[in-house]
């Protein structure tokens, strides 16, 4: 019993962390540029999660990785970190916060299409009903209004958002498939490894501009808070829970809460729609992972 509250408090920090992030985000854009915000972010991360191999030792782990193995990873790092989050804050970059993350969210719909592609395997059809139910959420907030406060909605930053939803996406396939390879903490670190060797590289072509304080110390938190930390907490939620189903429930909390550290701290006024459509692609989100039974 003990360690199912313990493992609810964990999961519960993690997705408080999450809740946290959008916010962040948009706060760290108004010092940084979208590549110079994860450029930090990624580093901040990476640190994290070396300090986690050391903690942990595994360190050896790492050593034993094969080559192939390194250049799996050294691949994947260019779709997490770099392509997913490049795109997601440039999307924060154009949208109001309420927009772009739940925008985003819609990836596990995408995922379901992408895995039905890849697998050939047909997508049941009740499974339908959710991927609808979720996309009319989509196209409620992206119709929502022309403008949200002083913001207007962008297109662009619509397709950037549905874009970096279909990258995360892709990520989770890809990884998903090879986690039985590496630790979940390598294969982060390793991930981190070389986004972060891809960000400096660029950034010493195209130059960046860090002299602000407050720009390093919000993208350092976004590093901490949206990549490395609640990716701890959740994954030893997860070993020490008797109901991972529990575990994996409460993260359908963030987005909603999101939308309150939005309105409070950005002080965005959250209007209808946003709510309408953010309960839309939650529940066909739901539905399909709880409703309906897939095929193995």
């Amino acid at each position: 019993m003990k360690e199912n509250n313990k493992a609810i408090a964990l999961a519960m920090a993690a997705v408080l962390s999450w809740s946290t992030v959008a916010t962040a985000f948009k706060i760290a854009l108004t010092h940084l540029t979208h590549f110079e915000m994860l450029l930090v972010a990624s580093i901040t991360s990476l640190i994290i999660f070396a300090l986690v191999l050391t903690i942990q030792r595994k360190w050896g782990e790492v050593k034993t990785l094969s080559r192939r193995m390194w250049g799996y990873f050294a691949l994947l790092g260019l779709l997490n970190p770099m392509a997913y989050y490049l795109v997601l804050f440039k999307s924060y970059d154009l949208l109001p916060a309420q927009v772009a993350q739940p925008v985003n969210y819609i990836w596990p719909v995408l995922l379901v299409i992408l895995l039905a592609v890849f697998t050939r395997q047909a997508i049941p059809a009740k499974k339908y009903i959710g991927m609808l139910v979720s996309l009319g959420g989509l196209i409620i907030i992206s119709a929502g209004g022309k403008q949200i406060g002083d913001t207007a909605i962008s297109a662009s930053g619509l397709i950037l958002g549905i874009m970096s939803a279909f990258l995360w996406a892709t990520y989770w396939m890809v990884n998903n498939k090879n986690k039985d390879r590496a630790d979940a903490t390598v294969a982060c670190f390793m991930s981190f490894l070389f986004g972060s060797i891809y960000l400096v590289a660029i950034a010493m072509v195209i130059g960046v501009n860090l002299n602000t304080l407050p720009g390093i110390l919000s993208g350092m938190y976004v590093g901490a808070f949206e990549m490395g930390i609640p990716f701890i907490c959740f994954g030893l939620a997860i070993r020490k829970t008797t109901n991972p189903a529990l575990i994996n429930q409460l993260c359908y909390l963030s987005p909603f809460l999101s939308l309150f550290f939005v309105s409070t701290i950005l002080g965005e006024q959250i209007v209808p729609t946003t709510y309408i459509g953010l309960i839309l692609i939650v529940a066909g989100i739901v539905f399909n992972e709880y409703m309906v039974k897939s095929k193995k």
